[in-house]
C-alpha cells in the first residue's frame, strides 16, 4: 500500500477522502476528534504544495439533501485547526463544487458537501455509483483514501474513486493497519479483549473470530444481559436480544473448550427507568429484579475487570461498559479507561462510543497507545473481513 510519500503532489488538485463524520447537537460539534485525527495528513499535502480537496460523509441522509446533516459546520472548525480558510462547496460534484476545486492555490483546503446527499455515494448498483465516481474523480488528479470509518463500506469515494485515479493511503488510514495488524499477525500475550456496547448482535463475528485469537474477552454494556440470560440469569427490563441465546451459549462452551477465559460482570447497575434521576442500585449480576434494567456495570465488575487486564500485554476495546452519557452510569466505563491506562500494555481503544467515552470522561487520548477512528471498520478487520476501501489502495 502506497502512502502520500510516495506521491509528487506540488500543484496537483488532491482528493482527500476523510471521515469527518462527527456528532453534531443544534447545529454545534459535540466531539471534534476525528477531524483533529485527519489533520496530519491533510497538513502534509498542504505542505508539499497539493491543493486539497476533502470530501467525507455526515450521518446518513440516504442520497437527500437534508441541511441538519451539512458539513458547513465542520468546515469552520477544520479552517480554525488549519489557521487558514476553508472552501466550503455547497454541492459534492457540481458548479460549486468544481468552482471551490479549481479555484485553490498551492496549499489551499476546500470541503466538499456531504458526500451521501448524492445516491450514488451509497448505491448498491455499479453503473449508479461508477457514474458518481466518474464526476468525483473529475475534480482531482490524485485520490488520498483517508477515511479509515468508513473503509468497510463499498462506496463511490472509497472504492470506486481511488481506481480511477493515482492514489494512495494517508496517515491515518497507515497509522490504524499498522496497529490492526498488531492485534492479528504479531500479538504480543496475554491478548485480552473488552467488548460493551448496546447490541452483542454488533459484535457476533468478531467474539466468533477472536475465541480463537485471545486469551481472555470480557464482556460489559448492554450486550452483558444476553449473556446472563444465556447462563440462566433473570435480568429484569434489561435490553436483551433473545434471538442470540443459542450463538452466546455456544460461544461459551466453545470458551471453556478452548482455555479462553471469559470474564462477564459480578453485579449490575439497576435502575427503575432509563433516566440519570431514576432511582438505581448496585445488585448482583444474577439478582437483578425483574422490574429493572441494567445500565452499568457496578463497582466490583469494574475491578474484577481492572484485574484481569492488568496482566495483559496487548488490550482491545470497543464499546462501553454502560450509559457512560449518563453519570451515575460512567462508573463502569471509567474503570475499564482507567484499567487499559494502569495495565502498561499495548492498548487499542476501538473508535466510535468508546473513543468518544475516553474523551467525554477527561481521559488524556495520549495514556492510550492508539485510539481508532473507525468501530465498525476495526471490528470488521478483527473479524477477518476483506475491506473495500483497503483493497482499492491496494491496488
Amino acid at each position: 500500500m502506497r502512502t502520500i510519500d510516495d506521491l509528487d503532489v506540488a500543484g496537483k488538485r488532491v482528493l482527500v477522502r476523510a471521515d469527518l463524520n462527527v456528532p453534531l447537537e443544534n447545529g454545534a460539534i459535540t466531539d471534534d476528534g476525528r477531524i483533529r485525527a485527519g489533520l496530519p495528513t491533510i497538513e502534509a499535502l498542504r505542505g508539499r504544495g497539493a491543493k486539497v480537496i476533502v470530501c467525507a460523509h455526515l450521518g446518513r441522509p440516504k442520497g437527500q439533501v437534508k441541511p441538519e446533516l451539512s458539513l458547513a459546520p465542520v468546515a469552520r472548525r477544520l479552517g480554525e485547526l488549519l489557521g487558514t480558510d476553508v472552501a466550503f462547496a455547497s454541492d459534492v460534484v457540481g458548479d460549486s463544487a468544481r468552482a471551490a476545486a479549481g479555484g485553490l492555490a498551492d496549499g489551499g483546503v476546500a470541503l466538499l458537501e456531504n458526500l451521501r446527499f448524492e445516491p450514488g455515494e451509497t448505491g448498491k448498483d455499479d453503473a449508479e455509483r461508477g457514474a458518481f465516481a466518474d464526476r468525483l474523480a473529475a475534480l482531482a488528479e490524485i485520490y488520498v483514501g483517508d477515511g479509515f470509518g468508513a473503509v468497510h463500506r463499498r462506496h463511490a469515494s472509497v472504492y470506486d474513486v481511488p481506481q480511477r485515479l493515482p492514489h494512495a493511503a494517508g496517515g491515518l488510514i497507515a497509522a490504524e493497519v499498522e496497529v490492526l495488524k498488531k492485534l492479528t499477525e504479531d500479538v504480543e500475550r496475554p491478548y485480552a479483549v473488552v467488548l460493551g456496547g448496546s447490541k452483542v448482535s454488533d459484535k457476533l463475528g468478531v467474539i466468533d473470530n477472536l475465541l480463537g485469537k485471545a486469551d481472555r474477552i470480557l464482556i460489559g454494556g448492554g450486550m452483558v444481559f444476553t449473556f446472563l440470560k444465556a447462563q440462566g440469569h433473570e435480568v429484569g427490563k434489561s435490553l436483551l436480544e433473545e434471538d442470540q441465546l443459542d450463538t452466546v451459549r455456544a460461544y461459551l462452551r466453545r470458551a471453556e473448550e478452548t482455555g479462553v477465559e471469559f470474564v462477564l460482570p459480578v453485579d449490575i447497575v439497576a435502575a427503575a427507568a432509563f433516566a440519570a434521576d431514576a432511582d438505581h442500585a448496585v445488585v448482583a449480576a444474577d439478582a437483578i429484579p425483574a422490574d429493572r434494567l441494567g445500565l452499568d456495570i457496578g463497582p466490583e465488575s469494574g475491578k474484577l475487570f481492572a484485574s484481569r487486564l492488568a496482566g495483559a500485554r496487548t488490550v482491545f476495546w470497543n464499546g462501553p461498559m454502560g450509559v457512560f452519557e449518563m453519570e451515575p452510569y460512567s462508573h463502569g466505563t471509567r474503570a475499564v479507561a482507567q484499567g487499559l491506562i494502569d495495565s502498561g500494555a499495548f492498548t487499542v481503544v476501538g473508535g466510535g462510543d468508546s473513543a468518544a467515552a475516553v474523551r467525554r470522561l477527561g481521559f488524556d487520548e495520549a495514556a492510550f497507545s492508539h485510539i481508532s477512528t473507525g468501530g465498525g471498520a476495526s471490528l470488521e478487520y478483527l473479524e477477518g473481513k476483506t475491506l473495500p476501501g483497503l483493497q482499492a489502495l491496494e491496488d
